[in-house]
Formats: structure tokens, sequence, C-alpha cells
């Protein structure tokens, strides 16, 4: 029986430990907002319109690969873990949303008032963004230490249909290796197996989600560790309107696929 640890010491992040050399991080899940930030959202914002909803509920079967999972608790509002901390630009040219968001993805105000201010952005980094970060790379050390390879997947979703961020409707499964800089060729062929034998959804690598920062700062194949983000459109497996629903039986369908994937990546990185 593999035994794991949880560590909810930090309230930036939940975390389990596994023993597999196998990393999952939810840096979007988040719902939690301190009182004085909640009180500056807008009400389209309050609604958290743009949280990768339930995946801890979709991949619950982590803990059966014995991975280590990261949890954020924060909603992306108060800051977003999946950006680089100078808050420079994942896809320059395109438009996207920063460290800290001043728009949804909808194009929509967050703030009811001015956007937070240098100082705060730097306080929110502090209390929580460098937490997250310290505890993931930490995890990635320790499993490093124990073996050759280490898989870092990077779990996120989002609604479908956004034409301010893409035309048209989003393929269903968007992997991204930072255009094959993060990982192994040979992973990616691993992974997507399982992707290519079944017809039932659309997917792209390296498309319109290349992958954020996660994937492209810990990605480092030249010293054992292999990063892949995984973008979902959520119309896969719940209800993309509010109240954001999770919808049981699409998610029954799509979970077998996401379990060969993640499989097929401990199988890789343990032959290492």
């Amino acid at each position: 029986m593999i035994a794991f640890e949880r560590d909810t010491s930090d309230p930036a992040f939940e975390l389990i430990r596994g023993d597999a050399p196998l990393v999952v991080s939810m840096p979007h899940v988040g719902t939690g907002l301190p009182a004085d930030i909640a009180a500056r959202l807008t009400p389209e914002a309050a609604t958290l319109v743009d949280t990768d909803w339930h995946l801890p509920r979709l991949y619950d079967f982590l803990g059966s690969l014995g991975a280590t999972v990261i949890v954020a608790t924060q909603s992306r509002y108060v800051i977003d873990l999946n950006r680089p901390p100078d808050g420079s630009s994942l896809y320059p040219g395109m438009t996207t949303t920063g460290l800290v968001p001043t728009e949804t993805f909808r194009g929509e105000p967050v703030w009811v008032d001015a956007s937070p201010t240098d100082t705060q952005i730097a306080e929110r980094r502090e209390r929580w963004w460098r937490p997250y970060h310290d505890a993931l790379s930490g995890e990635l050390a320790r499993l490093r230490a124990q073996h050759p390879r280490v898989v870092l997947w990077d779990a996120h979703s989002i609604a479908s249909v956004l034409p301010r961020l893409f035309e048209g409707r989003l393929l269903d499964l968007n992997f991204g290796t930072a255009s094959g800089a993060a990982c192994d060729l040979e992973l990616i062929h691993a992974v997507l197996a399982p992707v290519w034998a079944q017809r039932h959804y659309s997917w792209m690598l390296n498309g319109r989600f290349k992958g954020g920062h996660i994937t492209r700062h810990y990605g480092r194949p030249g010293d054992g560790v292999h990063a892949i983000q995984l973008e979902m459109a959520q119309a896969i497996y719940m209800d993309e309107s509010a109240p954001f629903a999770f919808d049981a039986a699409l998610s029954a369908r799509l979970r077998p696929l996401l379990q060969a994937c993640l499989g097929r990546a401990l199988d890789w990185a343990l032959k290492g």
C-alpha cells in the first residue's frame, strides 16, 4: 500500500506527497478570496468564472498512481500562479492575462476600483505565489533525488468558447510542452498514444496553449524534470455556465483517458 503525507500547513496550497516520479500541479483551481480582495471584485469576477473548476475531483485517481499533488487554494484573481513573477507575457502579441489579472477571459473588469498597485502585487507574490513555487520546486527536487527522471503534469481547464482568447471552439485536449523544450519527445509520444487511439475527443499539441510559466520554468529535460501542460475544454466534463456544475457522466467518460495518459507518463519515468 502506498503511504501519503498530506500537508495543509500553508494557506497558499494543499500538498499531498507520494513517492512515484510524478508531480501534478493544479495552480488555477483555488476559490479562496481574502475579505479585503473579495470586496474589490466586480460582480462578474466575483463568480470566479475563470477558475479551473473540479480538477481534483476529475483527477481523483492520482492516489492510485502514487503521485504528488499540489493544489492552489486561492483564486487566480488573487494572483496567478502560472505566470512569471515579473508579470511578463507568456504569449507576446496575443491577448492574455497577467500576474494579477485586471480583466476576465471575456474582457470584463476584475476590479471595481483601481487595479492593485505594484506594492500590493509584491505582497501577494510573497504571500501566495512564492510559497506555491517553493513547494513545487522542493517536491521536484525530493523526487528527483529518488528517481533519474520525474514528470511534472500541469493540469488546467478553460471555457471552450472565449473569442477574446481564441477563435471558434477550443479543441478538447490541448497539450503543451513549450514547443518541445519542456520534455523528452519519447515522453510526449507515450502520453499521446491513448489519445491517438481514441476518436471521441479532439486534441492538439503545442497549439494555442503551449504551456505556461510552470511548464516552461520547471521543464528541464537535461536535469531530469520533464513537464507537460494539459489545458482541457471544460465542456467535456462540466457545465460551463454558473454555477459550473460537475457532470458525472461526462467525467466518467473522460477520466479513463486521463488515467491512461498519466499512467503512460509514469511508466516512462520509471523506465529511466
